[in-house]
């Protein structure tokens, strides 16, 4: 049975987790890491350059076990990591096209509504467009950002006229754009 964390472990594991996205997802070069084509980092290497706090593998695979969205993830003999998705950072992922269900959903904020409904879903810095296949994680990833408003995709549709989606290894469903025809706002 896994051992319960407490508010102060979480809390410290939440930052190591953030200082993990921003580099291995935005700045390697922070800190001088090298990613592979794939996103894959040494995790010698990681926990080598790190800097303050220190990194150890025992914290690493509990930042790795413990994040709420799976994040990150390790090969099989957890000497390499990566982000699972949300790059900023050119690496090619490699994931196969994979059949959407019928529907996917959206978090945004209501102060984005406008723009979508002119550009559709663009992904702007990152490489794709990030899905959820419930409505409550889209409304966590909404309320990042503002009042959330949930947006409906029509993914087999949208599949069905040539568009082409991915499934990260953490569930999160990846496309390059979802036109305006493909949206259902809410009313």
């Amino acid at each position: 049975m896994a051992q319960k964390i407490t508010t102060m472990e979480q809390e410290i594991i939440t930052k190591y987790s953030k200082k993990l996205s921003k580099i291995l997802r935005h700045r390697p070069e922070m800190i001088g890491l090298t990613l592979d084509k794939n996103g894959w980092a040494s995790v010698e290497e990681l926990m080598e350059k790190f800097g303050t706090p220190p990194l150890s593998i025992e914290i690493l695979e509990t930042v790795v076990e413990t994040n709420d969205k799976q994040r990150f993830t390790f090969n099989e003999d957890k000497t390499k990591i990566r982000a699972n998705q949300g790059h900023s950072v050119t690496v090619d992922l490699a994931l196969e096209a994979t059949e959407p269900p019928a529907l996917l959903f959206h978090g945004t904020a209501t102060k984005n509504v406008q723009s979508i409904k002119e550009q559709g879903l663009i992904k702007g810095a990152r490489h794709h467009v990030h899905l959820s296949t419930d409505e409550s994680t889209a409304k966590k990833v909404g309320s990042r950002y503002g009042i959330p408003v949930i947006l409906k995709v029509r993914a087999k549709e949208m599949q069905e006229a040539g568009y082409m989606f991915y499934m990260s290894d953490n569930g999160v469903w990846l496309t390059d754009h979802v036109p305006v025809r493909f949206i259902v706002f809410p009313s």
